[in-house]
């Protein structure tokens, strides 16, 4: 992973190319800079250094209304968190632990993917999910984790095997770059691992048919 990436909002922008695979990462707090926010920047920059395109929706993006499945009304920013989870070939959710479990903000965002109910791959379904959770200590790391976890397999997404748990007591971060070796691999992992689950799964337009993914993966290509 590059320290010296332009990690900004611009650097993300969606370019979604016939053979690169498209990752989305929903992340951080309302805060710009958060813990989790940078940790969700800098494994997007790794998606992006592995040749896929990537899109965030952190900070302000994630100020959205209480999601109700009674009201159709979507605000700007609900649709466009929507748009992106019907685009993406792999996720990437970044969360704060606050009392155990995933904020409330990014429970929101998640929620909206109901939304996606009716649609040829429904939710996650097809898409590796990568999880990053920070807290500021270690006791809830483990909850939040198993917790995200499971709305994701509710989701029909397949969480990544391996996923990034971040002390933010021990200072990770510094000027939007991480201090830490062992939690620079960390989101190395979570990254590649959902880059490369969207290549063999041929969830991307490159792919005609997930099957032939299936055999690639099979004959080691």
């Amino acid at each position: 992973m590059r320290h010296d990436l332009d990690i900004t909002l611009r650097a993300f922008r969606p370019t979604h190319s016939g053979d690169a695979p498209h990752i989305v990462g929903i992340g951080g707090t309302t805060r710009i800079g958060s813990s989790s926010e940078t940790a969700l920047r800098l494994a997007l920059a790794e998606a992006v250094r592995l040749g896929a395109t990537a899109e965030m929706i952190a900070g302000p993006l994630l100020d959205l209304p209480a999601y109700d499945p009674a009201n159709d009304h979507r605000s700007p920013s609900a649709q466009r968190l929507v748009q992106a989870l019907r685009r993406a070939d792999g996720i990437i959710i970044a969360t704060p632990s606050y009392h155990g479990g995933m904020s409330g903000i990014i429970k929101n965002a998640i929620d909206y993917a109901e939304d996606m109910r009716g649609d040829a791959r429904p939710y996650f379904d097809g898409r590796a999910v990568g999880v990053i959770v920070t807290a500021y200590g270690t006791q809830a790391l483990g909850t939040t984790l198993s917790g995200v976890r499971s709305i994701v397999h509710a989701l029909r997404g397949w969480p990544t095997p391996f996923a990034a748990a971040i002390n933010a007591q021990t200072t990770p971060f510094e000027n939007g770059r991480v201090t830490q070796p062992e939690v620079e691999v960390q989101l190395a992992t979570v990254a590649g691992q959902v880059v490369q689950f969207a290549r063999a799964m041929g969830a991307f337009s490159g792919y005609g048919n997930p099957a032939d993914a299936a055999v690639e993966v099979a004959e080691g290509r």
